[in-house]
């Protein structure tokens, strides 16, 4: 069983700890084997037809109802998938489906030795519609318990042990279950030395009242990285309001060209746009506060299936930070040190 003397000052993947060096170029927020299908969607008879490369617009479009898209569970088309990173340049993966996204250890262990990729799992529970019905009796002390056995001991009936807490499922607004989560995961936080990713809800301010919650509550927020901002928060004043509390503002929807967004009446941005909003918060200070990623949870955003695959940020976006005039010094802080940072524990 490992302990916090143990972790101090080491990176801990599906395969065992590593130095942090170890890491590279990193990607902070993807799902290898997942199922993020909502239980109602997990009963429907129909699961939609198989994805091929004519009708995967269609299918990413809303046009064709397709319940199979939000779910993988094969390691061979995993591997293959998650070593274009390698092939590409990068070098490690935090993969983040928790409880209630179907969470196999087992299985990310299996794709990082097929791979060679570092694979850093999450701990924790999604929002509220995913988790175990019996969670609601449960207090923060008993999810504390639970996410400190994921890190020190093992995940999900296993003894592969988790390196990161998250992502915690938040929504707008909050329920009462996941404010429990959450003061759950933040007592983890403080026995662990864990970094502690957020799934916000999809309200412009839901990130703020969550990064107001994590410092009333005596959380290390700068070891708190907020996933998805790219769908969330669409102003300057509001991002940088956000970033001066001290957490890491997570653009982890790279890939993702399209205005069209299934889950909120937003327009989406494209990959330049995110790339202008992170230049604002490196011209304000916050360059330590950025890490990127492209939170895959679909079939249809993988190389195998007519998607761009998890190389996309290595293979094309970092050539266009280059042209648009993004240093290597700041591409290596977003690239690496800032999950080098994040994934030691101390």
């Amino acid at each position: 069983m490992a302990g916090r003397e143990t972790l101090k000052g080491k990176v801990q993947t599906v395969l065992g700890l590593i130095e942090p060096d170890a890491l590279g170029p990193t990607l902070m927020h993807e799902h290898i084997l997942w199922d993020i299908r909502t239980p109602a969607m997990r009963d429907e008879a129909d699961q939609g037809p198989e994805i091929d490369l004519c009708n995967c617009w269609k299918i990413n479009y809303g046009q064709i109802k397709a319940p199979r898209n939000y779910q993988l569970n094969c390691e061979a088309v995993a591997a293959t998938e998650v070593a274009e990173v390698v092939a590409f340049g990068g070098r490690s993966i935090v993969e983040l489906s928790c409880g209630g996204l179907a969470p196999n250890p087992g299985g990310l262990a299996a794709v990082a030795r097929q791979s060679g990729v570092n694979i850093v799992m999450g701990c924790g529970h999604y929002v509220d519609e995913y988790q175990d019905p019996a969670n609601c009796a449960r207090t923060p002390d008993d999810f504390a318990a639970e996410m400190v056995a994921q890190v020190f001991q093992g995940a999900w009936g296993t003894d592969i042990r988790a390196g990161i807490i998250g992502e915690i499922g938040c929504q707008s607004p909050w329920t009462e279950l996941e404010r429990r989560v959450m003061q759950g995961a933040l007592l983890a936080q403080a026995e662990t030395g864990a970094t502690v990713n957020v799934h916000p809800g999809r309200h412009e301010d839901q990130p703020q009242e969550v990064a107001d919650f994590i410092r009333a509550q005596g959380g290390r927020i700068d070891r708190v990285v907020i996933s998805h901002i790219d769908r969330t928060i669409f102003d300057t004043d509001r991002l940088l309001r956000l970033a001066d509390t001290g957490c890491v503002l997570e653009f982890d929807l790279f890939g993702t060209e399209q205005a069209y967004y299934r889950l909120s009446d937003i327009d989406m941005p494209n990959d330049a746009i995110r790339l202008r909003m992170i230049r604002s918060l490196i011209d304000h200070g916050h360059l330590d506060r950025v890490v990127i990623s492209h939170d895959i949870c679909s079939r249809t955003r993988l190389s195998s299936f007519g998607g761009h695959g998890y190389g996309h940020i290595f293979a094309n976006i970092l050539p266009m930070m280059r042209r648009r005039g993004f240093t290597q010094q700041e591409i290596d802080t977003i690239m690496i040190r800032n999950p080098r940072r994040l994934l030691t524990f101390i």
